[in-house]
């Protein structure tokens, strides 16, 4: 269950409509429930205390989610995927125990954004004559939407007045960013390229209150950012920082071991610490050529004089290849990187390095996302991506990391050469910026992939250490996009 905002532009708009309805179905056995486009129940209101009773032990709560990959068919999750009204009576939901219930959900759609804000659902016992629930929904939606165009407006209003007073220092950087609208003083302008506005969002939507990026120009800036009262927006306070001056390089002490998932870079990694001309080896060549051959392979080589030598995936060594490297890197006369998975690969491995680099996976560092992306694309060709396809591209999971990013690019390059990337234009797997969205489910997401990587791939065990079942353990992944 997560915390779900209680005083956004959605809670505000439709908590008098509620307080009505509830003063008019009092006596009545029903509920009505009012959830945020996650799924997420914001708030509920009922006929009678006996009724909620009986919602509530089926966990219907605020903070619950009840999205379709949460409970299936459902009058609040199903609406959001599709955009349209449902009336489900009794079996037709998915989930046994909303058997007993006849709903109709119908999404509130915001007048200034034309997004989904949101699904107010109206519930009665099965039994009940349900037939004017459509139209009465349907009015309260109506009378919601209402509501939010009026406090769109009021807020960007508010929106403006903070900004103008912010702005009296001509020298300050500053922007005030809400849902459609950016603000920005001229000097924030001639710091910023489009990409940065994207960077700077993913930092607002991870959460915090600062944090350090490095623009597409190179320019380090320091980040401050607080809500502005009565709104939905944040104002953001940009200080460029003194680039220092290049220090020599901080000597490394070998063998160096780089660990990250597959994609975050650690060939590349390994590359600049070795030099272009060293020696690779790789774990995975013990299945083609057997342990002997590369056992030969691996004492030919690091008993030797030359160059570096890069062992690759040394998680994929059995015990007794691992205690060979790991005896040889001590005596060896060469430079040695090794590469492998995160965690612990072998204990003698782990312990004859001298030092261990460990690279984060791209969907901990988003606001890096839109500066890669767009150096990767200018790598290919001429076009460069708007900055509502950046936002949609610093949204995903990245499984694959730096690789799949650069997958992604190239298929974009592929079909456009030129002139500007839209959302539309980047491949249908990743043209979806809303499904974490979220920093709940991106804080779901690295539990779960935690719970798994710990458990060695093996689901179900990382469901037991969860505490939950393996068929919502599937849900989720699904729901999370994890692969």
């Amino acid at each position: 269950m997560s915390a779900v905002p209680t005083r956004g532009a959605l809670a505000r708009a439709a908590g008098p409509v509620l307080d009505r309805v509830q003063t008019e179905v009092r006596g009545s056995a029903v509920a009505v429930l009012l959830a945020d486009p996650q799924a997420r129940v914001v708030d509920i209101r009922y006929g009678e205390r006996s009724f909620g009773r009986e919602v509530a032990s089926l966990g219907v709560l605020p903070g619950v989610r009840l999205g379709e990959d949460d409970v299936g068919v459902n009058a609040i999750g199903t609406p959001l995927e599709t955009r349209r009204s449902l009336l489900l009576r009794g079996a037709e939901h998915a989930l046994p125990a909303f058997h007993g219930f006849t709903c109709f959900g119908h999404p509130i759609v915001h007048p200034g954004t034309r997004r989904v804000a949101g699904v107010l659902d109206f519930a009665v016992p099965v039994s009940r004559d349900e037939r004017l629930a459509p139209a009465l929904v349907r009015h309260l939606v109506t009378e919601i939407e209402s509501r939010l165009r009026t406090d769109a407006a009021e807020a960007q209003q508010r929106l403006l007045a903070a900004f103008q007073s912010a702005a009296r220092r001509r020298d300050r950087r500053v922007l005030v960013v809400g849902h459609g609208l950016v603000l920005a003083t001229q000097p924030a302008l001639d710091l910023l390229a489009p990409a940065d506005h994207a960077a700077v969002q993913a930092c607002i939507e991870d959460g915090g209150e600062n944090a350090r990026i490095t623009l597409t120009s190179g320019q380090p800036v320091r980040l401050s950012w607080a809500p502005v009262d009565g709104t939905e927006g944040t104002m953001v306070d940009l200080v460029a920082e003194t680039q220092s001056r290049a220090r020599a390089a901080v000597p490394v002490r070998w063998p160096l071991l780089v660990a990250g998932e597959p994609g975050t870079g650690k060939t590349t990694v390994a590359r600049e610490a070795a030099g272009e001309d060293a020696a690779v080896l790789d774990g995975v060549e013990t299945v083609r050529v057997g342990e002997a051959d590369w056992a030969e392979q691996a004492s030919r080589l690091l008993d030797g004089d030359g160059p570096a030598v890069i062992v690759e995936n040394v998680q994929l060594l059995s015990g007794r290849l691992a205690a060979l490297v790991a005896a040889r890197a001590r005596t060896s006369k060469r430079n040695l990187v090794l590469t492998s998975a995160p965690g612990e690969p072998h204990p003698p491995i782990t312990a004859c390095c001298g030092e261990r680099r460990e690279l984060a996976p791209l969907r901990v560092r988003r606001h890096e996302i839109p500066r890669l992306a767009q150096r990767m694309l200018s790598e290919e060709c001429a076009a460069w991506f708007t900055p509502e396809s950046l936002r949609v591209l610093a949204a995903q999971p990245w499984p694959g990391n730096l690789a799949e990013l650069r997958r992604v690019v190239r298929a974009v390059a592929e079909l456009r050469s030129a002139g500007d990337v839209v959302p539309a234009d980047l491949p249908p797997s990743h043209r979806d910026g809303s499904a974490l969205a979220s920093p709940f489910d991106r804080a779901e997401r690295e539990v779960i992939v935690a719970a798994i990587a710990a458990a060695g791939g093996n689901k179900l065990e990382a469901a037991r250490a969860l505490g939950i079942s393996r068929s919502t353990l599937y849900n989720r992944l699904k729901a999370l996009r994890i692969r």
